[in-house]
């Protein structure tokens, strides 16, 4: 069997965390920051955690298991 190949722009979004979750960057954080509220821009800057389903997926993009 051949190795899987990485999907360079998954592996750019994500990063597994040391107990096993993949975790992001949200998005809406680049402009228009004026018109969102301190606690929107607050939210948007903490790193999110996917779904175990999406998880899932995501990890064979990167190249794990």
């Amino acid at each position: 069997m051949p190795k899987t190949k990485t999907k360079r722009a998954a592996k750019k979004r994500f990063r597994v965390t040391p107990t096993g979750k993949v975790s992001y960057v949200r998005s809406g954080l680049r402009h228009n920051l004026e018109s969102k509220s301190g606690k929107r821009k607050r939210t948007l800057a903490r790193p999110a955690t996917l779904a175990p389903q999406e998880a899932k997926v995501a990890r064979h993009l990167i190249g794990g298991s």
